[in-house]
């Protein structure tokens, strides 16, 4: 294969696969996936075709600005432009490792530009938590193996604090964010701050990402495509990472 007309750099896979073990809210049915035809057809060739039934919000999916924003961008009117775009990495995965409620704060993104310069503009920031190592261990991942709404007040994950996403939104100029759990807020959340916040500016964020602890702090670039759904609220959504060289 003539590969040469890509860009330079290890590919790096930041997505879950979709199957009957992938994570969802725990009020919402799974991702289903069901065979049609396999196997050998009467005229004599091999065939296979399956259809799928999913929600919109699971899985490694993205969050359009209309999912907690009246009259917000759905999914195809997010312009591409904002989801291929330089990528940075801030790490707090130390300080959920003693605290599972642990929400970033401000001074997170202040000590990553400490060493790291300001946060560029117009890039792509992921939050690690390291909580995708639990996936896809539904007691573990979401701190509950129950479903339903009785599930719901056990929750337990690390998030995004509603003041650090509007300072981010408010004071750098970012494309899109994403982190490496079930929910931008964390699972203690029950009225959704920080997804109101970030869809109030208009902001497009990434949900359950996996394998950041293979990216630098800053230096790579994210491709982040969604399914293109019509007035979609979310999408899955297909992430990968190319490391410089």
């Amino acid at each position: 294969m003539n590969d040469s007309f890509l860009p330079k750099g290890k590919m790096i896979d930041l997505t879950h696969e979709y199957s009957d073990q992938t994570i969802y809210w725990p009020t919402e049915q799974g991702f289903e996936l069901e065979e049609e035809f396999g196997g050998i057809t009467e005229k004599g060739y091999y065939y296979a075709a399956k259809k799928f039934r999913a929600p919109e919000h699971g899985g490694t999916h993205i969050d359009a600005p209309i999912h907690f924003a009246q009259g917000g961008k759905t999914i195809e009117q997010i312009p591409i432009e904002r989801l291929i775009a330089p990528c940075i990495v801030v790490d707090v995965s130390q300080k959920v490792k003693q605290d599972r409620d642990y929400q970033i704060i401000k001074k997170d993104f202040e000590d990553w530009e400490k060493v790291n310069g300001a946060i560029p503009n117009n890039c792509i920031v992921f939050l690690r938590t390291g909580w995708s190592k639990y996936w896809p261990d539904r007691s573990k991942y979401l701190g509950t193996s129950k479903t339903g709404p009785k599930a719901l007040p056990e929750l337990r994950f690390p998030g995004l604090h509603q003041e650090a996403a509007l300072w981010i939104s408010k004071n750098r100029c970012i494309n899109a964010i994403g982190i490496d759990t079930q929910s931008i807020d964390y699972g203690r959340s029950t009225h959704f701050e920080t997804h109101r916040v970030l869809a109030e500016y208009d902001m497009p964020f990434f949900e359950n990402v996996t394998n950041l602890d293979e990216l630098p702090s800053i230096g790579a670039i994210a491709i982040a495509l969604p399914m293109k759904i019509k007035n979609g609220s979310g999408a899955p959504l297909r992430i990968i990472a190319i490391m410089a060289e």
